[in-house]
């Protein structure tokens, strides 16, 4: 099992959270092939299919331009974004269609399009479209050493942490411990 968060809520936010501690040091936890693999595993896209650097690469293509777009920085580069749009659009082209007809002897059956690392991205792809065009909001988590980022779903639309278990408990432990020594 890697060292993956499934707390962004969308499945294209998770690939952006394949990027960890953005507020310290970025670390990258896809720096292989058969990591990519494991993820797409993990996430339910894909599994024992052969994964290799073209499509890691794809991987961390599609992830950086999911976050130019999910995450504009203060000053955004419109060329960085047009760049962002086409990655996704070529991605979530590479979807597969639904099954195909095929014959059994006599007998007429459904047969799934052929799982790959491309067709499993293009499914991320498709979920980025869908994130970026609805009005979910978007956050990144309030604790200062985190990063993670989120989609907010909560009635007020007003989550402030990853999650409760992870950086919520610890920054009210932290307020706590502060308010007890301070008296």
């Amino acid at each position: 099992m890697g060292d993956w968060v499934w707390d962004g809520g969308r499945l294209s936010i998770d690939l952006l959270n394949t990027v960890r501690d953005r507020a310290k040091t970025p670390r990258e936890t896809l720096p292989t092939p058969d990591d990519l693999a494991v993820w797409l595993s993990e996430a339910d896209l894909l599994a024992d299919a052969h994964v290799g650097e073209q499509d890691l690469e794809s991987a961390r293509r599609l992830r950086t331009a999911i976050d130019t777009l999910a995450f504009p920085p203060e000053d955004p580069d419109p060329s960085a974004a047009d760049e962002a749009v086409t990655v996704i659009n070529a991605m979530a082209a590479a979807a597969p269609g639904g099954p195909r007809l095929a014959r059994d002897g006599a007998r007429l059956v459904a047969v799934p399009p052929e799982p790959s690392a491309t067709t499993a991205l293009a499914r991320v792809a498709l979920d980025a479209v869908d994130l970026l065009t609805g009005d979910e909001s978007l956050r990144v988590c309030a604790a200062h050493d985190c990063g993670i980022r989120f989609a907010d779903r909560s009635p007020a639309r007003n989550r402030q942490w990853c999650s409760m278990r992870r950086c919520g408990n610890r920054t009210k432990a932290r307020r706590h411990y502060s308010r007890s020594a301070g008296r």
